[in-house]
């Protein structure tokens, strides 16, 4: 198995353990996204406390990447999805916790 699909088995785990249905389609289409980053000790993670890293998720992924607009709506779908996959929980994969604001919005 390649690292890729280690990287996209950890992400559907992930999600199986929070009890979500996520599809491979958008499992892998997101990893692909993220390039090497998702290899990458801190860049591979998301910081759930850190203003500007909720910010970077929003601009650079919500509204760049998926061409969404603007609004409290996305701050909200952020929030949700660091709430569900754990305030204390320091390792909250940036693959994952995209894929799974990508499905609340």
């Amino acid at each position: 198995m390649s690292k890729f699909d280690e990287k996209v088995q950890m992400y559907k785990e992930s999600a199986a353990d929070l009890g979500l249905t996520l599809t491979d389609k958008l499992i892998t289409g997101v990893a692909k996204s993220l390039g090497p980053s998702i290899y990458l000790g801190d860049a591979s993670l998301v910081s759930g406390s850190d203003k500007e890293e909720k910010d970077r998720v929003k601009k650079n992924f919500l509204i760049k990447k998926l061409g969404l607009s603007d609004g409290p709506e996305l701050d909200s779908a952020i929030e949700e999805v660091i709430d569900k996959m754990g305030r204390a929980n320091r390792s909250k994969h940036r693959g994952f916790s995209l894929c799974f604001t990508r499905q609340k919005i």
